[in-house]
């Protein structure tokens, strides 16, 4: 069963900014592109990188450990890593490609929710 909890205020994020929020026990992602919000688990699939700490160019965030890129809409994988060549396939290995995990908004006035 799912429940939905305040998480921001829409003023609290500018446009192409993101923030790390704390909601029921999960640390999330909150992104704001253009008129949109986005929630996402914060810590990457990969190594486990603050993806707040990372690089957001439109709705793909990018984790600033090994820059793997997750598109913020429905937590598709872009890149694994940057590795290339033997690290690339070693990587891939080691810990195979998972997607994002990311969470369903809600609006209500100028409240920002998210679906846990």
């Amino acid at each position: 069963m799912s429940e939905l909890v305040q998480i921001a205020k829409k003023d609290e994020l500018k446009d192409g900014s993101m923030k790390a929020v704390n909601a029921a026990g999960r640390e999330i992602l909150l992104a704001r592109v253009g008129d949109n919000y986005y929630a996402a688990e914060n810590r990457c699939p990969h190594l486990g990188g603050k993806l707040a700490q990372g690089k957001l160019d439109g709705t793909v965030v990018t984790c600033p450990l090994h820059g793997s890129r997750f598109d913020l809409t429905n937590g598709r994988v872009i890149r694994w890593t940057n590795f290339t060549g033997f690290a690339a396939k070693l990587g891939k290995l080691i810990k195979s490609a998972r997607p994002l995990t990311t969470y369903k908004i809600k609006i209500e006035d100028d409240n920002i929710l998210v679906e846990i």
